[in-house]
């Protein structure tokens, strides 16, 4: 027998309907994965040769519009591979740029005048030897910072991460999640970097001379004491990795920018992004083998909760036995590729305003 359904009834259905559809399910569409082939198309990431090898593959397919926000005033084309689509598909993103922040991954401030720099004869740090430092620092002149000023004042926040927990020198000296000091506040902060990254000797042992080998495994014990990486007390010298590390002198700060601190965890920094607006990222940065994906403001962590763009050409990944990182930062960021979405400095422009 059927059930007549009166006014009432179906007043409360409605509402119950809509109370059990959540915001998610409102705003949910339908994505049309066609991809058509492109063709001849030139290389990826082909404007800094130099810095990262053009990415060439034998198949490339246009995708429709993936992230489409209302009132965009920023078109990110990006491209992400593939093995079951055989190919590199390429997809246009419209995003507002006011809900966008632009982050630096470890732009760390060494050998870059400001104090802090490699010990000698044997130490390490960031690209591990001054002139890969050297390399890394022209990268971030003549790539990063250029995009850097180029999206400032556009998207809502241009942003940093650094190592070593929060310390009153660089809380004063940078803005941060929780503070804006004053341009006072600054100087002295300044003041009080310059003297204690000036202080240390950036001395330590030199290589290691005699090795004591077993006649069962003498391979493995030539790498015990003598391995390829080694950045403790023995080559940086004691408190090297005591100091607050600065922001690059290669990169332009500016008052408003805002500093990460990596040990106060990717919780905090997920929250602050939220309150300030944030649904789409643009990553640069460095390493692009570890820092850029693993640490608090990397990849792995972002994309979980943002609409996250990796710049391919504005991170370079390490590169040892090798005198470019060219082929190491083409390889990572292609593996990052079957994950994520990666755009080039060139592929981020401001949309025609309509009228």
């Amino acid at each position: 027998m059927s059930r007549t359904l009166f006014p009432h009834h179906c007043i409360l259905i409605a509402l119950l309907t809509a109370c059990c559809t959540s915001p998610a399910q409102e705003s949910a569409r339908v994505y049309h994965n066609r991809l058509q082939p492109l063709q001849n198309p030139p290389p990826l990431l082909n404007d800094y040769p130099e810095f990262i090898q053009p990415v060439v593959e034998f198949q490339r397919f246009s995708a429709p519009i993936l992230v489409d926000e209302e009132g965009a005033d920023l078109s990110v084309r990006a491209w992400r591979f593939s093995y079951n689509a055989r190919g590199i598909i390429e997809i246009p993103n419209h995003i507002r740029a006011d809900s966008t922040a632009v982050i630096m991954v470890h732009p760390w401030g060494i050998d870059d005048g400001q104090g802090w720099k490699t010990p000698e004869p044997a130490g390490v740090c960031d690209f591990c030897t001054p002139a890969r430092n050297h390399l890394a620092g022209r990268h971030t002149r003549e790539v990063i910072d250029p995009f850097l000023k180029q999206m400032r004042g556009d998207v809502r926040l241009i942003m940093y991460s650094l190592i070593a927990p929060p310390d009153p020198i660089r809380r004063r000296l940078y803005r941060t999640i929780d503070a804006n000091p004053t341009r006072q506040e600054r100087t002295a902060a300044r003041q009080e970097l310059t003297a204690k990254l000036h202080s240390l000797p950036y001395q330590g042992e030199p290589l290691v001379e005699k090795i004591t080998l077993s006649s069962e495994t003498p391979v493995s014990d030539y790498f015990r004491q003598f391995p390829g990486l080694s950045a403790g007390d023995r080559y940086n010298g004691n408190g090297f990795w005591d100091v607050p590390v600065p922001i690059s002198s290669d990169v332009t700060v500016h008052h408003d920018d805002v500093l990460i601190f990596d040990q106060e965890g990717y919780d905090k920094l997920r929250d602050f992004l939220k309150q300030q607006g944030i649904r789409h990222v643009l990553l640069t940065g460095y390493a692009t083998d570890m820092c850029f994906c693993k640490t608090t403001a990397g990849y792995e962590n972002l994309s979980r909760d943002f609409n996250v763009f990796l710049v391919g050409d504005a991170t370079l990944a390490t590169f040892p036995a090798n005198n470019t990182p060219r082929y190491a930062t083409n390889a990572h960021i292609s593996f990052a590729s079957l994950n994520q979405l990666v755009t080039q400095v060139s592929w981020i422009r401001k949309l025609p305003v309509e009228e």
